[in-house]
């Protein structure tokens, strides 16, 4: 694949797009969002300006319109190759054209092209669409505005297209939204990692209210609302009408049902963990998982926290489990050739291994990862769980989500987005299919705590035997839209759409049935409802059914589809089409389509292509991205790789133009279009593994004033001294917490990878800040959950070594003292981490219970007395 990478800046190339406009509604749990995009040409001739942005994987894009003068032109859903087709034809016989498409990869990722846009002319593009909003785990619901498309990684031969990215602080268009939240339950509060205006309730009931984003968005971060309503949440029924204009007896034109299902599942089931299992960890270790998690100075970096989280994992697997720890980027890794059982020996060494992990592999190619741990056959009573870390930085989203659900039956995934602008399709898709549980880490989240959920989750009994019972009026029969549920979680939304057809009497109720088994246990929940269509929901179930039946249909492969006979290559597609085009819901083989065709003046003279950027932030482009290559110094606008097909070249390389492979893609430097900085005669770009190098770091745009002045003076000196002029570069080697003279992973003939040394360092000692004292003091732990009494734990609890050995109670070993002193400490120092260290200490309880601890009352007592605190010993659970 080659992609020619072009740099855009808006002084160099006038952006055609103004603002952005984003207006969200949310019902309960469900979310329509309207977003109007306001162009205007300033330029003195037509223009066709493309922008290629990020969606919510599970949106179902509803509406796409366009608002020339006092002229709207309704976009309508055909299939993608006659929707491309057309607006060429538009464009070629000077008409003005709109076209809204889906990435044939990956569901998050739409292109809008917006053609013939006379000199002087203004277009208001209008884009609806509507999703369900994820429960977290403290029951808010989530919702996100994707404002940062990270560049996804394509393994080799795969297809993609030029994206235009530039850095936070220059994109040259401005947004604002606002939110409406209403429920049958009082609305308590709605927080967002963005600042926002205070909420304002819109009714004594307080079950509407309205919030909206303050002014001045720097567009460095995802826009995040946390919703959170009173009672919640509670199993729920929607029933809505049929489009009057539709046939009875089709998707549209029946009455359909959204059932809301929370199930809620025995304490003392709960409560009970699995001691066995087989815990596979496969951890993104990409150039892109080098930036810092947010833009706050000093933050960890995304391998980092990686890193700590895997240590609490690996302290919190109980014995007589197996486990086996992966990496990859353009290559992947194991620390054992195969699952090992989890004991002292196997967790000590592990942690070495996980210790000296860096963001170091290159691209961000999982499948073959996935491909390994697939081929390795299942432990006999050790159920699989795949947890996987990564910033979904991928082009080939579907091909890695279909192998997961071919493996579905032999394992769960836990998948984990780690960083702003994480792939929602890849991230849910991997949960979703591998029957596991989806987390999000943006902003200043914490991973640990939502880890340490999942892991909880791998650990309960796994829910069997799921099955649905309708209960329906005679004359009323239902067809099933939902795929069939195959797990259940505790205070986590299971959704059934199912389809009504027949007539019921006005009062008419009906009931629904989830039955289940749980460690042995039969159970089941049960919800009636009203058969009466809900007053003004529009068609809001109707086109997320469809987007639930046009998703399962995507997945799936062609024989699937075809009932009897000889599989036809076409007949998925086919069925897909018809379903979008009915329900007016994009799809991966379907586009949007407007022409203009009302003013019958053709636009004359040469059309101009412009590419709206989408913002990445600062860290991003600091640290490397989907190449797995790093720029240093001041951000460059750059052109970045995502999965939506060409349909016509646009620039012209310079003759001049060299070509390098960046992290297994293609690139050229484009002599013509200059960034912020000219690129230094003598620079020259020179493949170093899977990253680029330069060996003019002037040309790099790494030093503006700096004593490297050419290749010799960094190529053959040892230091290159920084000029302490470059504020800007001194706080980013700050934040990015390592070294800069980092080694830089060269393959060799035969595939082995092996470390080689940039010559050129810089004198900058790196800052490592210090361990955190929890993680001090669970890295202490052995395996079998006990602490052993030593200086390290004396410094992890704050005391010393004399302190810690004088006050332990005469009767009691050694061991059984620093377990209750770690305790203790944790208890009374840590209860607001509890959720990270719960499990481990569970180990920890276990291991005092056996006939190890004779005397705890004595030493919980002396434990308080050293440490300062007040624990009771029952709130130990000894």
């Amino acid at each position: 694949m080659e992609n020619c990478c072009g740099l855009l800046t808006s002084k160099q190339e006038p952006v055609p797009l103004k603002s952005v406009e984003v207006e969200l509604e949310v019902r309960d749990h469900v979310a329509t969002v309207v977003s109007t995009l306001n162009y205007e040409n300033k330029e003195d001739k037509p223009l066709e300006a493309v922008f290629v942005f990020p969606m919510p994987g599970d949106a179902a894009v509803c509406h796409f319109s366009a608002t020339i003068g006092q002229t709207q032109i309704v976009a309508e859903v055909k299939e993608k190759q006659k929707a491309r087709e057309e607006y060429d034809d538009a464009l070629s016989s000077g008409q003005q054209a709109f076209l809204l498409e889906e990435s044939d990869q990956s569901p998050d990722i739409f292109s809008l092209s917006v053609g013939s846009l006379p000199p002087g002319e203004s277009a208001s593009i209008r884009l609806e669409y509507v999703t369900e909003l994820a429960v977290q785990a403290d029951e808010g619901l989530r919702f996100v505005l994707p404002a940062v498309l990270n560049p996804r990684y394509h393994p080799q031969g795969s297809e993609g297209v030029q994206v235009t990215s530039v850095p936070a602080s220059l994109v040259p268009y401005s947004l604002s939204f606002s939110a409406r939240v209403s429920s049958p339950r009082p609305v308590s509060k709605v927080e967002s990692n963005c600042p926002m205006d205070p909420l304002k309730y819109l009714n004594t009931e307080q079950s509407q209210a309205t919030v909206k984003l303050a002014a001045g968005h720097k567009f460095d971060k995802d826009v995040e609302l946390l919703i959170y309503y009173k009672d919640a949440h509670q199993p729920t029924a929607v029933v809505e009408a049929g489009q009057t204009s539709a046939k009875p007896g089709t998707l549209m034109g029946d009455p359909l049902v959204m059932l809301s299902l929370y199930p809620e599942f025995p304490q003392a089931v709960m409560s009970s963990l699995a001691s066995c299992g087989e815990f596979v960890f496969l951890l993104d270790r990409s150039g892109s998982m080098g930036v810092p998690m947010n833009n706050n100075e000093g933050s960890q970096t995304r391998i980092g926290s990686a890193r700590d989280t895997l240590l609490l994992l690996l302290k919190s697997i109980p014995m007589g489990c197996y486990f086996n720890i992966y990496s990859f980027g353009s290559s992947y890794e194991h620390i054992f050739p195969k699952s090992v059982e989890y004991s002292e020996k196997t967790m000590e060494e592990a942690l070495k291994k996980v210790e000296g992990m860096e963001d170091d592999l290159g691209g961000t190619e999982i499948l073959e990862a996935l491909k390994h741990i697939y081929s390795q056959a299942c432990i006999p009573n050790q159920p699989r769980q795949l947890f996987v870390f990564t910033d979904g930085e991928v082009g080939n989203t579907k091909e890695v989500i279909n192998l997961v659900k071919k493996n579905s039956a032999s394992h769960r995934c836990f998948s984990f987005g780690i960083g702003e602008g994480a792939s929602s399709a890849l991230i849910n898709g991997l949960a979703k299919e591998g029957g596991g549980h989806a987390q999000f880490i943006t902003g200043i989240d914490r991973m640990q705590p939502k880890v340490m959920q999942s892991l909880r989750f791998a650990l309960q009994p796994a829910v069997v035997d799921i099955s649905v019972k309708w209960d329906l009026p005679k004359g009323v029969s239902v067809s099933v839209l939902s795929p069939p549920i195959t797990t259940l979680f505790q205070g986590q939304r299971s959704l059934i759409y199912a389809q009504l057809t027949g007539q019921s009497p006005k009062a008419a109720e009906g009931s629904v049935t989830v039955k289940y088994s749980l460690a042995g246990h039969p159970s089941q929940n049960k919800l009636h409802f009203n058969l009466k269509p809900a007053e003004d929901s529009g068609l809001t179930v109707h086109r997320l059914a469809a987007r639930t039946l046009i998703r399962s249909l995507e997945m799936v492969e062609d024989e699937e589809v075809v009932e009897g006979g000889e599989p036809d290559e076409g007949v998925k597609k086919k069925k897909v089409v018809e379903l979008s085009v009915q329900s007016g819901v994009s799809s991966a083989f379907t586009a949007f389509i407007a022409v203009n065709k009302g003013s019958g003046e053709t636009i004359q003279g040469p059309l101009v292509r412009r590419n709206v950027p989408t913002p990445m932030p600062m860290m991003a482009m600091c640290g490397g991205g989907a190449s797995g290559g790093r720029m240093m110094g001041r951000p460059i606008p750059r052109m970045v790789s995502c999965s939506m097909p060409m349909r016509r070249t646009v620039m012209e390389a310079s003759p001049s133009a060299q070509m390098v492979n960046v992290g297994g893609m293609k690139s050229c430097s484009m002599p013509k279009r200059r960034t912020v900085m000219e690129a230094s005669p003598s620079a020259q770009m020179v493949n170093v593994g899977e990253a680029q190098s330069c060996k003019s770091m002037e040309s790099c745009g790494m030093i503006e004033a700096q004593s490297c002045k050419s290749m010799e003076s960094c190529g053959r000196r040892k230091n290159c001294s920084m000029s302490k002029k470059s504020k800007g570069m001194k706080t980013l080697l700050t934040a990015m917490r390592r070294t800069v003279s980092s080694c830089v992973r060269r393959p060799t003939s035969k595939g082995v990878v092996q470390r080689e040394s940039l010559n050129c360092s810089l004198d900058i000692e790196p800052q490592q800040p210090p361990r955190d004292p929890l993680l001090q003091l669970v890295s202490l732990q052995k395996a079998s959950g006990c602490w052993e009494l030593d200086p390290a734990l004396a410094a992890a609890v704050g005391k010393t070594s004399e302190e810690v050995e004088n006050t332990k109670p005469a009767s009691e070993n050694k061991e059984v003292w620093a377990t209750i002193l770690a305790l203790i400490w944790l208890h009374g120092f840590k209860m607001d981490a509890q959720k990270e260290w719960e499990l481990l200490a569970m180990k920890a309880v276990s291991w005092l219970r056996a006939p190890n601890a004779p005397c705890v009352a004595e030493c919980v007592e002396a434990g308080n007395t050293l440490l300062g605190c007040k624990v009771q010993k029952d709130a130990l659970g000894i």
